[in-house]
């Protein structure tokens, strides 16, 4: 497949090694600041990124921009009617509108919290956990994450997700905060802490206290290959969904829409 980056930053240069060891071809990378890309395009300028993308015969793009700068990459992309994987975050409050524009203009596209195959098996054994442990009153359970400090969001997506699959197993939490607290929390919120520092890959963990022990749940990134690869997947296998009838354009998919 002939592929367009969108952002060329640490994670775009993996995702062009990852895309080119899988025997794709990468025909431009698009950026606003990077020197050693093959389209450096002003910040903002949604028509240089449609030019861009289109003059390259792009059949697929992956965009791992800026959480400032995805929603008008989104918009300069759709139109286009080329599979899309995002692997940007920070736009979770966006979904409903992109579904929208995807369906409007007949785009197709792709997002996951994170993109690395052990971290959504993670997802589905916190989900479980978080069931079995609802079932003891005395267990509360909490997440905290840890990413390096060029991470632009705070929390992560990927933070967000666990979070939102902790809810799934245990109907008692209803509400998360992400901020310090400053009084006693009440039972049914769920704290998603967050650090910031170095280089950390990515680090997340779930904990599960009671009076008697603690139960921690760990995902551990060793680098950004793992996200990397599984974009890769993700567009091999929306473009191949889509060619097959098994998705239809107009819609902005998931993970699990792929995967599962």
């Amino acid at each position: 497949m002939k592929i367009a980056l969108v952002g060329y930053g640490k994670m775009g240069h993996m995702i062009e090694v990852c895309a080119k060891k899988a025997g794709h071809e990468v025909v431009a990378t698009i950026d606003v600041m990077a020197e050693d890309a093959t389209n450096k395009i002003p910040a903002g300028d949604e028509q240089a990124l449609t030019r861009a993308v289109k003059s390259s015969g792009a059949e697929g793009v992956i965009e791992f921009s800026h959480p400032t700068a995805v929603m008008g990459n989104i918009k300069a992309l759709l139109p286009l009617g080329l599979p899309i994987v995002v692997g940007t975050t920070g736009w979770n409050d966006k979904h409903d509108e992109v579904n929208k524009m995807a369906a409007d203009c007949g785009g197709v596209i792709m997002t996951s919290a994170n993109f690395s195959i052990g971290v959504n098996m993670f997802y589905k054994i916190v989900e479980e956990a978080a069931k079995l442990m609802a079932e003891y009153s005395d267990y509360d359970v909490a997440t905290w994450e840890a990413h390096h400090n060029q991470k632009a969001d705070s929390p992560s997506g990927t933070a967000l997700e666990i979070a939102r699959r902790v809810m799934l197993g245990n109907k008692n939490k209803t509400e998360i905060v992400t901020d310090a607290f400053h009084e006693r929390p009440k039972a049914n919120q769920l704290h998603v802490s967050s650090t910031r520092c170095g280089n950390i890959p990515g680090t997340h963990k779930v904990f599960f206290d009671g009076t008697a022990d603690t139960i921690e749940l760990t995902h551990t990134a060793r680098s950004r290959e793992g996200f990397a690869v599984g974009s890769v997947k993700a567009l091999e296998k929306l473009s191949s969904a889509v060619k097959t009838g098994k998705l239809s354009k107009g819609k902005l998919y998931g993970w699990d829409d792929l995967f599962n």
